[in-house]
Parts: C-alpha cells; sequence; structure tokens
C-alpha cells in the first residue's frame, strides 16, 4: 500500500478522515502537527512565535518528510497541515511519493467548525484578520494548489464514512473485491489537475 496524503484546509477534518482511513485499510495514521509537537516539544503557536511563519514552515516540510521516511515500506495515511502546500517541493514529494487526497470544504464550512472548535485559537492567525475573512483569503489562495497537488478531490461535507469510501474505491479500484459498495448519490468525487504553478505566501 502506497504513502496516503492528506491536504486540505484546516478544519476540513483530515484528521478525523485520516483516522477513519486509517483503519479501515490496517495502517499507520500520522498527522504532521502532531508529529513536529512531539519532536520539537512546542505547539504551532510556540514555534510561530520564536522563529516566525518562515521557521514553521522550514519545520514542517522536514516533519513531512520525516514521516514518509518512517512508513515508506509499510505505508501511512498521513493528514498534512493546511499550509503544506505552499511549498512547491513539499508538493512534488507528495505526489511522487504516493496518492494525495484533497478535502474540499466551503469558506462557510470551514468557519462553522473553527467557529464551534475551542482549540482553534491555539494556532496563530495568518492574516491578523477575524476567522471568516482569513478562512475566504487564505482558502482562495490555497485552492489551486490543493488542486494541483492532489491526485483526487473528496467532498469534506460528507460524513467520514462516506469519505473513506469514496477513497477507498479510488485506491482500490470499482473491480477489486476489497474496495466497498459506494451508493451513486455518493460519487461527486473529481480528479485535480496535475502540478503547474508556483506557490502563495502564508
Amino acid at each position: 500500500m502506497p504513502l496516503i496524503f492528506l491536504v486540505g484546509p484546516r478544519a476540513c477534518g483530515k484528521t478525523t478522515v485520516g483516522r477513519t482511513l486509517a483503519r479501515r485499510l490496517g495502517l499507520p495514521f500520522v498527522d504532521t502537527d502532531h508529529f513536529l509537537h512531539h519532536q520539537t516539544g512546542r505547539t504551532v503557536a510556540q514555534i510561530v512565535a520564536a522563529e516566525g511563519w518562515p521557521g514553521f514552515r522550514r519545520l514542517e516540510s522536514e516533519a513531512l518528510r520525516a514521516t514518509a521516511g518512517l512508513h515508506q515500506t509499510s505505508g501511512a495515511v498521513i493528514a498534512t497541515g493546511g499550509g503544506m502546500v505552499l511549498d512547491a517541493q513539499n508538493r512534488a514529494f507528495m505526489r511522487e511519493q504516493g496518492c494525495v487526497f484533497y478535502l474540499s470544504a466551503s469558506a462557510e464550512a470551514l468557519v462553522a467548525r473553527l467557529s464551534g472548535n475551542p482549540l482553534a485559537a491555539q494556532r496563530p492567525s495568518l492574516t491578523g484578520t477575524d476567522i471568516r475573512e482569513e478562512v475566504a483569503q487564505v482558502l482562495q489562495e490555497r485552492l489551486p494548489l490543493y488542486e494541483q497537488t492532489a491526485h483526487h478531490r473528496l467532498d469534506a461535507a460528507l460524513s467520514p464514512g462516506r469519505i473513506c469510501a469514496q477513497a477507498l474505491t479510488l485506491l482500490c479500484g470499482p473491480d477489486d473485491p476489497a474496495a466497498p459498495t459506494v451508493p451513486e448519490s455518493g460519487k461527486d468525487i473529481a480528479q485535480a489537475p496535475a502540478p503547474d504553478g508556483g506557490a502563495t505566501g502564508a
């Protein structure tokens, strides 16, 4: 089983979906933010406060390669930070090393999830604006990068179970007996285009 990378904005459900997908595949689950916290003993906010966003991005990229290296042979489901795609080398690395799924969610859905999550304040603001403006701005900037990076796009508005069923169908193939049956109404996946552009700023 190849490495499986999940990309998408904060609060799109990468951790929840990743854990469910890993369990169904019998693979380890890794969150690059959690891995970085374990390795450094610092939260994202603490790293940004000490080293700025460029310093965090550098460590984030190192965490991506470290987690992939640890599971290169046996495979794993790896959930990445929302800004992982900002680095062109990260985008190319994920596409080359495994299968990349983009969990797509609207700005409105992301704002609703972040507003109801007391942990949301732990990650520093990227723009210094209110949450609605920030989410809309960041999503607009990063959307092309998510699409360029991903081999497949999944609708994050669906339940984790439905999302995983669709991911498994794409991974196993529709004729594979291991692939789950997905209701016709649930097949709302669009394949993303190949990468061809540069990064935007954080």
